[in-house]
């Protein structure tokens, strides 16, 4: 049964996941918590299907509440979805967007692209550590090595990243095969990639923790509590986090 290939795929990829890429998450969390204890912020971004990275580390039950993410229309499936592909592409845009932030060379920028091709993540990547930023990649290294840069400084969003986490996601992302088919079908790179965004903010909590410091962290709106919470911290970050 398909459904159950998937499963036991899944389940090999994320193993594989932590048990290589643990060190370097530990690392990602370093930089979030030491921007977040100096009263910055986690900047998160990623075209297409990568915005939901961004997505899942922002405004969310559990979540860490000073994370701006970069959400910018011009990137997202909605409401074009060609139109995004074609945004991603272009160079200079990016870097133009997030010189309308408010950013420091104290914050972390989470940068997420399964082939790590395109201008747009590239150009984030190096605007951001222009301003200072420590610039953490997602990117699948065998998907990105089946690839050329899309940029014309010819290099991958790996190769421009202080730390790259290797998302184990295989070449094309799809992973099934059926006979008669001649696609491959169901990819595993957002699976994968929310799992990370994810253990980086356990990491960063732990690490605040640790260190003394209580970080900002959202609580479900829906619970009688939340509003209340939230909405102290919401109002203290208003000027930093452009989604706000």
């Amino acid at each position: 049964m398909k459904y159950l290939e998937y499963y036991n795929i899944i389940k090999g990829q994320l193993e594989q996941q932590f048990t290589q890429e643990g060190k370097k998450i530990e690392a990602a969390a370093r930089y979030c918590a030491d921007s977040i204890q100096k009263g910055r912020l986690i900047h998160a971004f990623g075209c297409a299907h990568s915005q939901i990275f961004a997505m899942e580390v922002f405004y969310r039950a559990g979540g860490l509440i000073p994370v701006n993410a970069l959400l910018l229309p011009h990137f997202a499936l909605f409401p074009n979805a060609r139109l995004s592909t074609l945004q991603e592409r272009m160079e200079g845009f990016s870097a133009e967007y997030l010189a309308g932030e408010n950013t420091n060379k104290a914050d972390t920028m989470l940068i997420a692209s399964i082939s790590g091709r395109n201008a747009a993540v590239i150009d984030m990547a190096l605007a951001a550590q222009e301003i200072g930023m420590k610039v953490v990649a997602l990117v699948s290294e065998q998907f990105s090595a089946d690839t050329t840069s899309r940029h014309s400084g010819g290099k991958n969003l790996k190769d421009v990243a202080d730390l790259v986490i290797d998302v184990k996601c295989v070449s094309g992302d799809a992973v099934l095969q059926m006979d008669g088919l001649e696609t491959s079908f169901c990819g595993t790179s957002t699976v994968l990639g929310v799992a990370v965004v994810e253990a980086i903010i356990a990491q960063t909590v732990e690490f605040c923790v640790q260190d003394g410091y209580n970080p900002p962290i959202y609580v479900s709106a829906n619970l009688d509590r939340g509003d209340g919470h939230n909405a102290k911290y919401m109002e203290k970050y208003a000027d930093m986090i452009s989604c706000l």
